[in-house]
C-alpha cells in the first residue's frame, strides 16, 4: 500500500479575506496590554517596597533614640543617683504630637518624669504600701530615615521605669 499525498491547490487571491490578520492583531494589542499592565504593576510594588523600607528606618533609628536615652537615664542614676528630665513637673500637660509637629525633621528626644503625676501606690507581698511610685518616665523621640533629605520620618512615645 502506498501512501499519496493530497496537494491542496491554493486559494485564488479573490476569496482571501485576511480574518487571520485581523486576530494576530488582536491578540498582539491584547498581548501588549498585559505586558504594559505588568509593568505598571512591578512599578508600584518597587515603590510601595521603597516606602516600607524608608518608614522602617526610620522607625529604627527613633527606637535607638529611645534606647539611647533610657542608656542615659539608668547610668545617671545609678552613678549620681539623679536624673534631671527635660520635663519634671506635671503641668503643663505634655501632648507627643505636638511636640512632634514643633520638632520637625531632624532626630530629637524629650523626657518627661511622670511618676508624681498620677496618684498610685505600689504593694509588695508582705510589704508596706507606699506611695512613692520610683522613678518613672515618658520619653518620647523623632527620627528620620535620611538626616540630610528625608522622606519618613517615626515618632515613638514610651515608658521607661529603671
Amino acid at each position: 500500500m502506498t501512501l499519496q499525498r493530497r496537494r491542496f491547490a491554493p486559494v485564488p487571491a479573490a476569496r482571501q479575506r485576511g480574518a487571520v490578520l485581523y486576530v494576530a492583531l488582536i491578540m498582539l494589542v491584547l498581548l501588549a496590554l498585559i505586558g504594559i499592565t505588568g509593568m505598571q504593576v512591578a512599578g508600584m510594588q518597587e515603590r510601595m517596597a521603597a516606602n516600607y523600607l524608608r518608614s522602617n528606618v526610620a522607625f529604627q533609628a527613633a527606637e535607638g533614640e529611645v534606647r539611647g536615652s533610657e542608656t542615659g537615664i539608668e547610668s545617671a542614676l545609678y552613678t549620681s543617683g539623679t536624673y534631671t528630665a527635660d520635663q519634671e513637673v506635671c503641668e503643663p500637660t505634655f501632648d507627643p504630637v505636638t511636640w512632634a509637629d514643633q520638632a520637625g525633621e531632624g532626630d530629637s528626644t524629650h523626657v518627661r518624669r511622670v511618676d508624681k503625676c498620677f496618684p498610685a501606690s505600689s504593694v509588695v507581698v508582705g510589704g508596706v504600701v507606699s506611695e512613692d511610685t520610683g522613678n518613672i518616665y515618658e520619653i518620647s523621640a523623632i527620627s528620620s530615615d535620611l538626616p540630610d533629605a528625608p522622606g519618613a520620618s517615626a515618632v515613638i512615645n514610651t515608658i521607661f521605669i529603671p
